[in-house]
């Protein structure tokens, strides 16, 4: 009788191959974990640098987005390199 993994998708992955696709992953995972801890530092508030309104204030949440992804893909808070080694982990045990 033959298991088949939890996951099917990782033991179709080869290693060097997964690593990119998971670091792909991680990184996006890693920026929304960013994005939502500068907005919750306030980061995302309105200043008026830019004279205020609702342009300001509709466009505050992307410009946080992308900060917070820049940040994830320079290395960011290490966050990202924990999930890539746990996937990486769990693909071998596959």
């Amino acid at each position: 009788m033959e298991i088949s993994p939890a996951n099917p998708i990782l033991s179709q992955v080869e290693p060097d191959a997964g690593r990119e696709k998971f670091k792909e992953v991680a990184v996006a995972l890693e920026a929304s974990f960013l994005t939502e801890m500068l907005k919750y530092a306030g980061h995302g508030e309105s200043r008026n640098a830019f004279g205020g309104g609702k342009g300001e204030d509709a466009f505050a949440s992307l410009l946080v987005r992308e900060q917070a992804t820049l940040m994830a893909e320079s290395g960011g808070i290490g966050l990202a390199e924990q999930i890539i080694d746990s996937m990486m982990r769990r693909a071998d045990d596959a």
